[in-house]
C-alpha cells in the first residue's frame, strides 16, 4: 500500500494510554490495584447523574439532542451566561479542535507551554499549524516570554490554569495584566478543567472577560465534567465563550457530537450540589492528610490547586512508579516530563491514600530514597 501521508501527520507521536486495570494487576500479580494517576474523581459519580442514565437506557435507538438544548440551558442558567456563549463538546478535549479548526490555518501560530496538556500542541499539529512551545519558569506560565513570542501570525494561546502536570496557577492580577496586551487578533484559551478545586481568590473572573472583550482580546475558558462530577467515562466538557467565537465554533461542530447519556449525565450531575460538595471537600481533606504524611517520609510535596500534586522522592520517578506498582498503587513518574525525581499523585478517598502512605514508605525504605 502506498500512502500518501502528509509529514505533519506522520511525525505525530500518537497520546500514549494507559493499560487496563486487569491487565496490570495480571502483569503484575496485584489485585484490588488502586489508580491514583489520573486525576479522576476518588469518589465515583453523582448518584444523581447515573439515575439518570438508567432512566434514558430504554431510548438509545434515538440520535441525541444535536443542539445540547438542556445542558446548555443549565450551563448558562448556573454561571449567569447567554445560551450562545456556550459550546459544549465529547470532552473539553474536542473544543480544542474546534478551536484550531476555526482558527488555525497552515503556518498559523499557537503558542503553548511545556509542560501542559499535550493535546494542544497534537492538534495544532494536525491541521498544519506551527507550534511555538515555551518552558514553564518556576513550574508556572512564563506570560513575559509567552508576550514577547506573539506574531501577526498567532491566532491562538492555551493557558491550562491550573497548570497540569505542575498544578499551579497564573494569579489573577498577572492574568489581567497580560490580557489587556495582548493583540484583539489573538484568542486566549484558559483551560479551567480544575477551577473547581481551586481557592476561590485564585480563581479567574471569565465572565467579565468575556462580556467585555470589545478591544481587546478574545478569552474562552474549558471547563469539563470528568473531575470534580464524576463524569470521566462519558466525555462531557463545555466552552464559555463570546457569541461571536461560539458561531465560528458551531461551523466546525458535529451535528451529534455529545452523546445522550453524556448529555442527561451533566445536567444530573450540573444540579447535584451534595455530590459536589463531598467531593470539595474530601479532595481538600486528603490533600492535607497526604501532604503532611509524605513530607515526614522526607519528601518535597509541591503546592497545589487542583485534585493532584507533585513529589520530590529524591530518586528516580519511575524506579519508584515501578515499584509502586507491585504494590497495586498506581501513580504517575514526571521524568517525562523533565522532572526526573518527581511523581504525580491524585488524591484518593481515605482508604486509598492510607494505602498509598503506606506502599510509599515501604518503597522509599526499598529503594533507599530519602535516606
Amino acid at each position: 500500500m502506498k500512502t500518501q501521508v502528509p509529514e505533519n501527520i506522520k511525525s505525530i507521536v500518537p497520546y500514549p494510554p494507559g493499560k487496563p486495570m486487569d491487565e496490570l494487576e495480571r502483569e503484575y500479580g496485584v489485585t484490588n490495584a488502586i489508580k491514583l494517576a489520573s486525576n479522576e474523581n476518588a469518589w465515583g459519580s453523582s448518584p444523581k447523574a447515573i439515575e439518570a442514565i438508567r432512566d434514558t437506557l430504554c431510548d438509545l435507538h434515538r440520535y441525541p439532542d444535536g443542539s445540547n438544548f438542556y445542558l446548555v440551558q443549565a450551563i448558562a442558567d448556573k454561571l449567569g451566561f447567554s445560551p450562545d456563549e456556550v459550546i459544549i463538546g465529547n470532552g473539553s478535549d474536542e473544543i480544542i479542535e474546534f478551536l484550531v479548526k476555526a482558527f488555525v490555518q497552515n503556518g498559523d501560530e499557537v503558542i503553548t507551554s511545556h509542560p501542559s496538556f499535550l493535546m494542544y500542541q497534537k492538534v495544532v499539529q494536525v491541521r498544519g499549524g506551527v507550534n511555538t512551545v515555551l518552558p514553564l519558569k518556576n513550574m508556572r506560565h512564563d506570560l513575559e516570554a509567552i508576550f514577547t513570542n506573539i506574531t501577526d501570525r498567532t491566532r491562538l494561546i492555551f493557558l491550562d490554569n491550573p497548570n497540569n502536570p505542575t498544578a499551579t496557577v497564573i494569579k489573577p492580577v498577572a492574568l489581567y495584566e497580560f490580557l489587556s496586551k495582548v493583540p484583539e487578533h489573538v484568542v486566549v484559551v484558559l483551560d479551567e478543567a480544575y477551577v473547581d478545586f481551586m481557592d476561590y481568590d485564585m480563581q479567574i473572573d471569565v465572565y467579565s472577560l468575556i462580556k467585555n472583550s470589545k478591544g481587546r482580546c478574545g478569552v474562552v475558558s474549558l471547563r469539563t465534567f470528568s473531575k470534580a462530577y464524576g463524569l470521566a467515562g462519558i466525555r462531557v466538557g463545555f466552552g464559555l465563550m463570546s457569541a461571536e467565537v461560539a458561531g465560528y465554533l458551531h461551523r466546525v461542530r458535529s451535528p451529534f457530537n455529545v452523546n445522550k447519556l453524556a448529555q442527561v449525565a451533566a445536567v444530573a450531575a450540573l444540579g447535584d450540589t451534595e455530590f459536589y460538595e463531598k467531593t470539595l471537600k474530601g479532595t481538600k481533606e486528603g490533600m492535607e492528610w497526604l501532604q503532611k504524611k509524605i513530607t515526614l517520609l522526607g519528601c518535597t510535596c509541591y503546592p497545589s490547586q487542583t485534585n493532584f500534586f507533585l513529589v520530590d522522592v529524591g530518586g528516580d520517578a519511575t524506579a519508584l512508579y515501578e515499584a509502586m506498582l507491585y504494590k497495586g498503587v498506581i501513580i504517575r513518574s514526571m521524568k517525562a516530563y523533565g522532572y526526573a525525581n518527581v511523581i504525580r499523585i491524585t488524591v484518593g478517598t481515605v482508604e486509598e491514600n492510607q494505602r498509598l502512605v503506606i506502599s510509599l514508605t515501604e518503597c522509599l525504605a526499598d529503594l533507599s530514597y530519602n535516606a
